[in-house]
């Protein structure tokens, strides 16, 4: 057999029809790989034969009985039963909704049977109802052993999965292994064939630092690594280096109000060699709340400007582009040349004449949304594309937007969203990093407190002083509306006693709200029509409110550090000093109270990063998820650390290498082959 069959359809397997072929697909299980890649999370033993003297209830339990009586009523909605006992005791096996000539064939009269089950106890007797396994002495080892336990949804059940698992286990080519044999034994790790066997065949899969599950995290990560090495390639293709003068931006720099940090004059500097380098630049500005990315790219746009290109300056929402635009006029009014603002709500006729005016080179700079990138705008000679709030884009996504200018168009992209080192390589692989981790001068650090919610009466003096000190407020909560199940604080009930408390002054925004309803309500706060913003996380990035000096975060305890230091960005933007307050509610966990004392203690949202990752471990970074940073499927920054950095390592030693071939078979294991656009295997 081929390794064709790995790739090929799940529908192909043995006693796969098209309704269980639909339950697996809602299992992301749409080919034999992805039977591969579902690892067991658990096994269940079934390998003791109970007497039935000794049986549990509710446990699950194999027995060894004899059939003694099969009855079928034909009352009709009664349960079918077999009757069986051993030297000890008696069992009935209950079923619902069986044929009577299946139960037959499956229970023999006199004949000893294996069954598995879970054990019941009615009417003073023992019952397995529906068994797992029945099956006859001679097939005893199928049954009566420890098997695997995956994770399944409606329509499978363990048996069912079990024998597509088997099935493909059973069928698995061998694979000319990627890795030399002496790496594999230098490095601890395990030849592929044999770790894929026993990772579905042995309690190795449900052990993260075993030698098979750490093979499959270094496949995994050589497979990111790979494809993130390959791309990088395409995008730093030959480019005509843009001739300017950097002194362009001198001007501009010496009418600031403040004066650039060293980091800012490093990466600028950084970002005006790309500009000038024959190899197109796609570079990611690093950068914490507060830090002064967008003046640094800003200076760069007028770089480029000035030697006779177009720029194009994207955001994820219309109020924070718009707020770009604003910001961008204000800093460019003794230039001389056009700048417009785009979105998808622009008017037709509006839109008309700017994509008239972007064709024929008039327009000089163009800001909007995601709007920027359809297939009908067109520019006359686009030099830069700055996007902010970058993390919101996948590798594959990178790819496609590098090609967008053509092969003179530079990219620079910008993050708000501190990210740790070993995550850093994995998401960012193919670009080239700059930071900014120093504040501006005139930056005050944000003052944290924390309090107990029983006690948050005491606020309600400080929030009114803030009001009539010209300040704003935002109020964070987790939930939008109340749950049954979650202690969590809810929005709306919370925005009307907050109403009630400051009637007309408060506003109310989550992320079911539409979009220009959202942007209505946060205009309002922009131009201080309201003073108190209640809000979920929505909030997180993005927007300047510079009046906003006061934040309140409800359940603090269960947010994560780096998302409640992106929170506590939003506030102290301006001239006057912010505040951050952090309720938790009684009975914090010893970590809670370590992520508090954390962020109470440091304004670096770098460290904060790196103390988040370690105390709440990677599966359980909410911050980072919401940001649309998503996991590995097995690796994790924490618990393989050493790997992160063999696999980076291994992948740069392997980058000369003219072809992709002999990694073709991973990359497309791991959904990496579209990026590589190797052959197929």
């Amino acid at each position: 057999m081929k390794k064709d069959f790995i790739f090929s359809s799940i529908d192909n397997l043995k006693g796969v029809g098209p309704q269980l072929s639909k339950y697996l697909k809602k299992k992301r299980i749409e080919k034999i790989k992805d039977v591969l890649l579902n690892l067991p999370y658990s096994e269940t033993d079934r390998s003791k034969i109970f007497k039935l003297k000794d049986l549990e209830i509710g446990k699950i339990q194999t027995i060894k009985i004899q059939v003694k009586k099969l009855n079928f009523p034909r009352i009709r909605n009664l349960p079918n039963k077999v009757y069986c006992e051993d030297e000890t005791g008696k069992i009935e096996i209950v079923y619902f909704n069986s044929r009577e000539g299946y139960l037959r064939k499956l229970f023999p009269l006199n004949e000893f049977v294996i069954v598995s089950g879970k054990i019941n106890y009615f009417n003073k007797k023992y019952q397995i109802t529906n068994p797992d396994y029945v099956t006859s002495l001679e097939n005893q080892e199928y049954v009566a052993k420890s098997i695997p336990k995956y994770n399944l949804t409606k329509g499978i059940n363990e048996k069912k999965y079990r024998n597509i698992s088997e099935q493909v286990i059973s069928n698995l080519p061998d694979i000319n292994d990627w890795l030399d044999e002496d790496f594999i034994k230098k490095n601890k790790l395990i030849d592929w064939n044999e770790c894929i066997r026993k990772l579905h065949n042995s309690k190795d899969g449900k052990i993260n630092q075993s030698k098979s599950f750490r093979r499959i995290v270094f496949d995994e990560l050589c497979a990111n690594f790979l494809a993130l090495s390959e791309n990088r390639k395409r995008i730093r293709i030959k480019k005509l280096p843009k001739i300017f003068n950097d002194k362009n931006s001198e001007l501009i720099k010496k009418n600031l109000p403040f004066k650039l940090t060293n980091d800012q004059e490093k990466v600028l500097d950084e970002i005006n060699q790309d500009l000038l380098s024959d190899k197109r630049m796609f570079r990611i500005i690093q950068g914490d709340v507060g830090s002064g990315k967008t003046i640094v790219s800003l200076l760069s746009i007028l770089n480029v400007i000035k030697s006779g290109y177009q720029c194009a300056l994207m955001s994820p929402t219309e109020i924070l582009a718009r707020q770009h635009y604003k910001l961008i006029k204000n800093i460019f009014k003794n230039e001389n040349f056009n700048i417009e603002f785009l979105t998808g709500k622009t008017e037709y006729k509006i839109k008309k004449v700017i994509l008239s005016k972007l064709t024929s080179g008039k327009i000089k700079l163009l800001i909007g949304t995601h709007a920027l990138f359809q297939k009908k705008i067109s520019f006359q000679k686009l030099g830069l594309v700055v996007i902010d709030e970058q993390h919101k884009f996948g590798v594959k996504q990178r790819s496609d937007l590098a090609k967008k200018g053509g092969n003179e168009c530079d990219v620079l992209l910008m993050s708000a969203t501190p990210i740790p080192r070993t995550m850093m390589m994995s998401l960012y692989g193919d670009m080239d990093i700059s930071k900014i981790t120093e504040k501006p001068a005139e930056r005050k650090n944000i003052n944290t407190l924390s309090k107990p919610e029983n006690k948050i009466n005491e606020l309600w003096p400080f929030i009114k002083k803030q009001i009539l000190d010209n300040n704003q407020v935002f109020w964070v909560c987790p939930l939008i509306e109340e749950s049954s199940f979650l202690d969590y604080s809810s929005a709306k009930k919370k925005f009307e006693i907050i109403n009630k408390k400051f009637p007309n002054k408060v506003g109310l925004i989550h992320g079911a709200l539409k979009n220009n309803e959202k942007d209505k309500i946060l205009k309002d706060f922009l131009q201080r029509k309201i003073s108190i913003l209640v809000t979920t996380t929505v909030i997180e990035v993005g927007i300047d409110f510079p009046n906003a000096n006061l934040i309140i975060i409800e359940n603090a305890n269960k947010f994560g550090l780096a998302q409640l230091h992106q929170l506590r960005g939003r506030v102290g933007r301006g001239e006057k000093q912010g505040t951050c307050i952090l309720l938790f509610k009684d009975g914090l966990s010893k970590n809670a109270i370590k992520r508090i004392k954390v962020l109470k203690n440091s304004n670096d949202g770098f460290f904060i990063a790196e103390e988040d990752l370690k105390l709440r471990g990677f599966g359980d970074l909410i911050g980072f998820q919401q940001s649309g940073i998503k996991s590995f499927r097995f690796a994790d920054p924490v618990i393989h650390e050493d790997l992160f950095k063999l696999a980076e390592k291994y992948v740069q030693n392997i980058k000369g290498y003219i072809s992709y071939s002999k990694y073709s078979f991973l990359l497309k294991l791991f959904d990496k082959a579209e990026i590589i656009n190797t052959s197929e295997p």
